[in-house]
C-alpha cells in the first residue's frame, strides 16, 4: 500500500481508503462479512476509513468503532459525517442555514458520532451536504474552531454534492476546512477544472468518492440490470441513467488493458491525479477488497493511456434522479 500526505494535516494515509456507505441497515450476517472485509483491509494496508452518521444511523460508525477496538496497535484515521438537521440529501439552495447545520444540531451529531465510535476525538468531521449560500455563515466556522478546541475533532472537512464540485469554492476558501470529500472518476473530471487547484492552493485534502461511478465502472451493468427491492442504485439508475451510463462504459471497453480489468483502470486513473489524498470504494467483500487494495503498487497507467481516458469525460448536472 502507498500512501499520501493529507493536506495540511500531515497525516499519512492510503491512497485506497475504504467507503462505509454499504455497512448499515444489514443482517447480523452481512455484519460478520463486513467485519473481516473491513480487518481484511487493515491487514492490506489501509488505514483510512469513512463513515456518516446517516449510514443506518450510526450502525455503520459502530462498525468503524469496533474496528479501532480490534486493531487499537494500527494507527486508523476515522472520518465521519454530520446529517444535514432536516436530513434531506442532497442539499438544495432553497434549504437555509438553519434547516441544515445549526451549531446545536453541529455539536448534537458530532457526540453522537463519538459515542457511536467509542472514541473521545474523531480524526475528521464532515458536513455529509453542503451549499455554498452557507459560507459567510460565522456560526459554523465558531463551532468547528469550538470542536477542536475542545479536542472532540482534530479536523473538518465538507462532502460536496453530486456534479456540483464548484458549490464548495466559498467553504474552502475560508481557510476552515482541511478536507473536501468530492466525486472524482473517469466520468466525473470536472474537479479538476477549479477544485483541484484551489485545494492545492490551500494545502486542502481531496478524498475522491464514487470511483467506480456507482457501479457503472466495474463494467458489470448492462441495459437489462434490475437491482434488487430496496437497493438504493434502482432508484438512481433509472432508464434514463442506466442506458447511457452502459453506452459510456461500453466505449471504455476496447481501450482497457489486456489482464486488467475496467474497475482498476477506474481506480488507477483516480491515482494518476496527485492531488487526490485517498480515495474511498465501497467494498463489502472480500475479494473486492483484495482486487482494490493491490492497485496502490506505484505502477502508473501509460501516459498514452491516461491521455485517451481523458476523453471520456462526461460532464452532468443534477437531476431529480442523481440524488
Amino acid at each position: 500500500m502507498k500512501y499520501r500526505r493529507f493536506g495540511r494535516t500531515d497525516w499519512q494515509v492510503s491512497e485506497i481508503g475504504y467507503g462505509m456507505w454499504g455497512m448499515a441497515g444489514w443482517k447480523e450476517s452481512d455484519d460478520i462479512q463486513s467485519a473481516k472485509s473491513l480487518d481484511l483491509a487493515v491487514e492490506n494496508g489501509v488505514n483510512f476509513f469513512d463513515t456518516a452518521w446517516g449510514y443506518g444511523e450510526g450502525h455503520s460508525e459502530e462498525l468503524l468503532g469496533q474496528l479501532v477496538r480490534r486493531h487499537s496497535k494500527e494507527k486508523i484515521y476515522t472520518a465521519s459525517k454530520i446529517p444535514p438537521k432536516n436530513f434531506q440529501w442532497p442539499a438544495k439552495p432553497e434549504y437555509t442555514y438553519e434547516d441544515s447545520y445549526p451549531v446545536n444540531h453541529i455539536v448534537e451529531y458530532t457526540e453522537k458520532t463519538l459515542v457511536n465510535l467509542g472514541i473521545e476525538r474523531i480524526d475528521l468531521m464532515q458536513f455529509h451536504t453542503w451549499d455554498d449560500g452557507w459560507s459567510h455563515r460565522e456560526e459554523w466556522q465558531r463551532a468547528i474552531e469550538d470542536l477542536k478546541k475542545d479536542g472532540k475533532i482534530a479536523a473538518m472537512g465538507i462532502s460536496v454534492n453530486r456534479w456540483e464540485p464548484e458549490n464548495g469554492i466559498k467553504a474552502l476558501e475560508t481557510g476552515l476546512i482541511d478536507a473536501v470529500q468530492v466525486i472524482y472518476n473517469i466520468f466525473d473530471q470536472n474537479p479538476e477544472d477549479r477544485l483541484f487547484p484551489l485545494c492545492e492552493e490551500k494545502d486542502i485534502a481531496v478524498i475522491a468518492r464514487v470511483p467506480f461511478d456507482e457501479g457503472t465502472l466495474t463494467g458489470n451493468l448492462t441495459k437489462d440490470t434490475v437491482f434488487p427491492e430496496g437497493d438504493w442504485r434502482g432508484t438512481y439508475f433509472v432508464p434514463e441513467n442506466l442506458n447511457s451510463s452502459v453506452e459510456h462504459a461500453d466505449a471504455l471497453r476496447p481501450i482497457i488493458p489486456e489482464g486488467m480489468t475496467m474497475a482498476e483502470m477506474a481506480l488507477r486513473f483516480i491515482l494518476e491525479n496527485k492531488t487526490v489524498s485517498t480515495t474511498i470504494p465501497g467494498m463489502r467483500k472480500q475479494r473486492n477488497v483484495l482486487a482494490n487494495t493491490a492497485t496502490s503498487d506505484g505502477t502508473p497507467l501509460p501516459s498514452e493511456l491516461v491521455q485517451e481516458l481523458k476523453k471520456h469525460r462526461w460532464d452532468r448536472v443534477p437531476t431529480s434522479w442523481s440524488q
